[in-house]
């Protein structure tokens, strides 16, 4: 799809976030078409720093961390605590029709920059706001991280070994789901929009995203009392599901009902474990769970994972490999899908993100632009709203 035909198209964002879960909405609004403007204070957005691991190339190096979730954007350097600074990021917000911010609660209403004062001049404009426990209650103006969010919102307590110490998930999901969350958000604000001609202000916090996130444990404990506990790979209504060890490392499977189990013990030549009358259905399954683990763990030692495999897709049995990203990224479906993406990068040559998630009309959508270097595009922004980088170049409609 070439940049005119995107589904947002048109459209600008106006960027005030940073680290993870805002420049991830951001990253997914620049997929889908928006011009997105990454306003980064003059030292840039923290996650520049974090590292090792660091790309490097012949004009520096460039944090991991920060280009695996800022491609397609540009990035406008401002010091907001400058009156030059604000009036640009005025003059940027009066053209958006999207702000996004992560800021604590607070921040940018003293700044002028917040919510009932932008939308009193600038109707139209949708303002999405990230924050790490709301906009009302008691945590209100307490910092938000993704460790903190998981902790708090249960999901550690039901996630890891039987017996183990709680365990964060090993990716920030908290983090990354409300971004997910909050990008849903904005496109239904746009939507509606279409409908009233107005804004809106939309907002997701970190505990609420990682407290919904829990889905079907939160659900059993709201309909019984019952507390969850970790229980490892496992499921806890449906066995056997999870992962499997073989010979040379672990497979997981998916048996979802008694006609699957019956497929799975004849295709790994297991008669008498399919004949066990504890066994034929979920239920006793359930039950006898101890019992079945310990027969398939001494039955299963005798397949490669590629035979493994083999035997139970022959049979229709839903099971995928363990891979590391090493193995994920070598997948001939991975591949073929082109989910590594090389793109010219101003520092560093080029580097290598992945693709935008989505495909339109069977199409992928592109990454139009690497990750930006600090302050890459400021003077070409600044010079499309009408300033010079030493200050204003006269008035513009909405701005200050």
């Amino acid at each position: 799809m070439t940049p005119p035909q995107l589904p947002l198209s048109g459209l600008r964002v106006a960027d005030f976030t940073r680290v993870l879960t805002g420049p991830l909405c951001t990253m997914l609004l620049g997929d889908l078409g928006a011009d997105v403007i990454k306003v980064e204070p003059p030292g840039g957005d923290d996650t520049r720093a974090w590292g090792p691991p660091f790309q490097e190339g012949e004009g520096g190096r460039e944090s991991s961390y920060f280009l695996s979730v800022n491609r397609n954007k540009r990035s406008l350097t401002l010091d907001l605590k400058s009156d030059e600074g604000l009036r640009a990021a005025r003059r940027l917000i009066a053209t958006s029709d999207i702000l996004v911010e992560n800021f604590r609660p607070g921040t940018l209403d003293r700044l002028g920059l917040g919510w009932e004062t932008l939308s009193a001049g600038h109707p139209r404009l949708i303002y999405a706001t990230i924050s790490g426990f709301g906009l009302r209650g008691p945590y209100r103006d307490r910092a938000g991280y993704d460790v903190v969010a998981q902790g708090m919102g249960g999901l550690m307590s039901y996630n890891g070994e039987p017996g183990g110490q709680p365990l964060r998930v090993g990716v920030a999901v908290a983090d990354v789901y409300s971004g997910a969350l909050i990008t849903q958000a904005i496109l239904a604000a746009l939507y509606q929009r279409e409908r009233t001609g107005r804004g809106e202000r939309v907002d997701v916090n970190l505990l609420d995203s990682v407290i919904a996130l829990g889905s079907s444990q939160v659900g059993r404990y709201l309909a019984t009392g019952e507390v969850p506990q970790p229980v490892g790979n496992d499921h806890r209504s449906i066995v056997p599901y999870g992962t499997l060890r073989c010979a040379d490392g672990f497979v997981n499977i998916a048996v979802g009902n008694d006609a699957l189990w019956r497929r799975f013990c004849a295709a790994l030549d297991l008669p008498a474990l399919g004949a066990d009358e504890r066994f034929t259905t979920n239920e006793g399954r359930v039950t006898h769970r101890e019992a079945l683990d310990a027969e398939l763990l001494g039955a299963l030692t005798r397949f490669t994972r590629q035979d493994l495999m083999r035997r139970l897709e022959h049979a229709g049995v839903p099971c995928g490999p363990v891979n590391d990203l090493a193995e994920v990224f070598a997948d001939p479906h991975v591949q073929a899908r082109g989910v590594a993406v090389t793109v010219p990068h101003p520092t560093l040559g080029h580097t290598t993100v992945t693709a935008p998630p989505w495909e339109f009309g069977g199409q992928p959508l592109p990454v139009r632009r690497a990750p930006p270097t600090p302050g890459q595009h400021t003077a070409e922004v600044l010079a499309e709203l009408g300033l010079s980088p030493q200050g204003p170049a006269g008035p513009a409609p909405g701005a200050d």
